[in-house]
């Protein structure tokens, strides 16, 4: 039987509390989903069934069994190839996909960043889509008013907040994605490959706001393919490979590690982020 979602095991008040009061528990959780895959017709199967694609039903394993939990406070870093899972499992804290089989209980209002444009609707304004991200978030309107300069001017869109967000770039949309995700004052933050947005200059700008809310001592859960930034920024790292949990520890050991397993030496995956 499915456990329920994170969305459905709300309460009044907030989330669900983890059993032993860690910020995030996630306990032998597992999602499996179809998927459908189209496959070109051989000449001999185009003359039996007049062109027709063929359709193939595929059930994608994304992750297996996984428990870990995330005390208060921690910063927790997630690697792993791409496939590994690490989407899927953030997506899965955050509530967006319903475990498969196991649990995820969440103790605190959660912000996400986790793809681009997530969230927002693109016939509104940036200043619209603003006060939806802050509603949803559980701030009030005064709070709002209050949190609306401080996210625009580290947008820095300008002219631009009153503009449909359909008119925005790709980069636009990361950097106001960005500004409203960390200055919710969130108890928990969900990053997903967010702090590649924009450019040079605003991307160490990220930085630097994700090593303040660090220190602040919020639970953070980030993914990256940048060991350079995850080394920086976390406490521990769990490394998934193929929907597994494959090793969790402190930076320096695990990055090793993973590094020797993909022979990759001391290059950095991702490329080196200033």
């Amino acid at each position: 039987m499915s456990s329920l979602s994170v969305s459905e095991q709300r309460i009044a008040g907030g989330l669900q509390v983890a059993a032993d009061d860690s910020a995030i528990s996630v306990e032998e959780l597992s999602v499996t989903y179809r998927t459908t895959v189209e496959r070109k017709p051989t000449l001999r199967g185009r003359l039996v069934r007049l062109g027709r694609r063929q359709r193939i039903v595929r059930e994608i394993r994304a992750l297996r069994e996984v428990s870990f939990a995330v005390p208060h406070g921690m910063v927790l870093g997630v690697v792993g190839v791409n496939g590994a899972g690490k989407s899927t499992l953030m997506r899965t804290i955050a509530g967006i996909l319903p475990p498969t089989s196991g649990r995820v209980q969440v103790h605190g209002r959660v912000s996400t960043l986790l793809a681009l444009g997530v969230g927002f609707n693109s016939d509104l304004s940036g200043r619209e889509n603003v006060v939806l991200g802050g509603l949803a978030a559980g701030l009030s309107r005064e709070q709002l008013e209050a949190k609306y300069d401080e996210i625009a001017d580290f947008a820095e869109l300008g002219s631009a907040m009153d503009l449909p967000m359909r008119r925005y770039s790709s980069g636009m949309y990361g950097r106001l994605a960005f500004s409203v995700a960390v200055n919710m004052e969130p108890d928990i933050l969900l990053i997903d490959e967010a702090l590649s947005v924009g450019d040079p200059r605003f991307r160490r700008k990220s930085f630097e706001k994700m090593r303040e809310l660090c220190a602040q001592a919020g639970t953070i859960l980030i993914v990256s393919h940048s060991l350079k930034n995850i080394r920086k920024l976390c406490n521990e790292i769990i490394w998934l490979h193929e929907g597994r949990l494959m090793m969790r520890g402190e930076p320096a050991p695990l990055i090793d590690a993973y590094r020797r397993f993909l022979d990759l030496g001391e290059a950095d995956v991702g490329g080196d982020d200033d």
